[in-house]
């Protein structure tokens, strides 16, 4: 996943504090400081990357007078910053290590340095991309992640989506909230995942009696034409909307998808499953528009209650897949031109959206694997 981590400028705190603030509310909860740790703390739950002892994470390889802006670090051609990284990792700490990379000796201790540390900060005054895809290469089956410094949206882009992997994070010293702001909406961007969806033909409507049926309610608000990705198969997952209509039997609850049965899968990020009934609050799941695009959505509450459910199939290219929902007038799918649509609408011979999943499913996690589904 990647992530954004912030040096807010100025020697102020009442300056910094400004920045620091609007990097947690847009998300952003890794702050490196060599100040002024417990200020930071007192503000919310962020963690503070410093050399002091104090620090969430131990910072080696930066060196200052107090002042949190960039300096070079220490003298990079001796072993100092290897052996105090190795120090406080053998204590447990987590630890970060800063270098700057200005010649090919710097990129060499850099790669030593990221098969020891936990986070390893890239700082190029004049970043070029072939030392960073380098390190990229060379690290990338080590249990390290590779932070690049940047000096602005531009530059963080470039880092995040360099090569295939692309570094794992980025660190910025902002000159406005703004950057934030666009930085945090980068990452967004970059983390939200996009899934095919195909019409699929409505095969079978009917009504199966009661069952235990989740509403799952998150911490986003949802727009028409998002929902999220049900299904009783692994195989097949419907677009089941959201509450985010009116009715004129309920008012409209955008963060609500009234999505089935607790044996239903939902999917969630990272292309993974879980069944309805094992999301509690706190858990993730992606929301899904009806073109496919995601975004992730923090579950607030689960209700479950007993209610009636109907039984839909569908056949998508010789797939037939099926669902259970509840039989009421507030549930809806999306079909084959974008629309909401209530299941006691639906009828034989209409087309709604879902996902085919060509994989099977073990522990939620999409496989290669023959399964039979019915």
């Amino acid at each position: 996943m990647k992530f954004a981590w912030i040096m807010a400028p100025g020697n102020e705190w009442e300056e910094k504090k400004g920045f620091i603030t609007t990097g947690l509310e847009s998300g952003i909860d890794h702050v490196l400081d060599l100040v002024d740790i417990e200020n930071i703390h007192k503000l919310g739950n962020i963690s503070v990357v410093s050399d002091q002892e104090d620090a969430d994470i131990i910072l080696v390889g930066k060196n200052g007078e107090g002042d949190g802006t960039l300096h070079l670090p220490v003298n990079l051609d001796d072993s100092k910053d290897l052996a105090v990284a190795n120090s406080f990792k053998r204590k447990g700490r987590i630890v970060a290590a800063y270098v700057e990379v200005t010649s090919k000796k710097h990129e060499e201790l850099a790669r030593i340095l990221g098969r020891v540390v936990d986070y390893l900060i890239l700082v190029g005054s004049d970043w070029k991309i072939i030392p960073l895809e380098n390190i990229i290469a060379d690290l990338q089956q080590e249990d390290v992640k590779l932070i690049a410094a940047v000096d602005d949206y531009h530059e963080a882009k470039l880092a995040l989506e360099t090569l295939e992997h692309g570094t794992d994070g980025i660190l910025i010293q902002p000159e406005d909230y703004s950057d934030i702001k666009k930085i945090a909406e980068l990452i967004e961007k970059i983390e939200s995942e996009k899934y095919e969806l195909k019409p699929a033909t409505i095969t079978r409507i009917e009504p199966v009696g009661s069952g235990d049926r989740v509403c799952v309610d998150t911490c986003s608000m949802m727009n028409v034409g998002e929902g999220m990705l049900i299904g009783s198969y692994s195989t097949g997952l419907f677009l089941v909307h959201s509450e985010s209509l009116e009715s004129e039997y309920v008012a409209s609850r955008p963060f609500r998808v009234n999505a089935g049965p607790v044996q239903a899968y939902v999917m969630t990020p990272g292309n993974k499953t879980k069944y309805l009934s094992e999301l509690e609050t706190g858990d993730e799941v992606l929301v899904v528009d009806d073109g496919g695009k995601t975004k992730t959505a923090i579950v607030g509450r689960v209700k479950i209650e007993k209610r009636p459910l109907m039984l839909l199939e569908a056949e998508c290219n010789g797939v037939k897949v099926k669902t259970l929902l509840q039989n009421a007038e507030t549930i809806r799918l999306v079909n084959d031109k974008g629309e909401p649509i209530s299941v006691s609408e639906l009828k034989e011979g209409d087309k709604v959206m879902l996902y085919l999943d060509e994989g099977a499913r073990h522990f939620g996690m999409s496989i290669e694997e023959t399964i039979i589904e019915k």
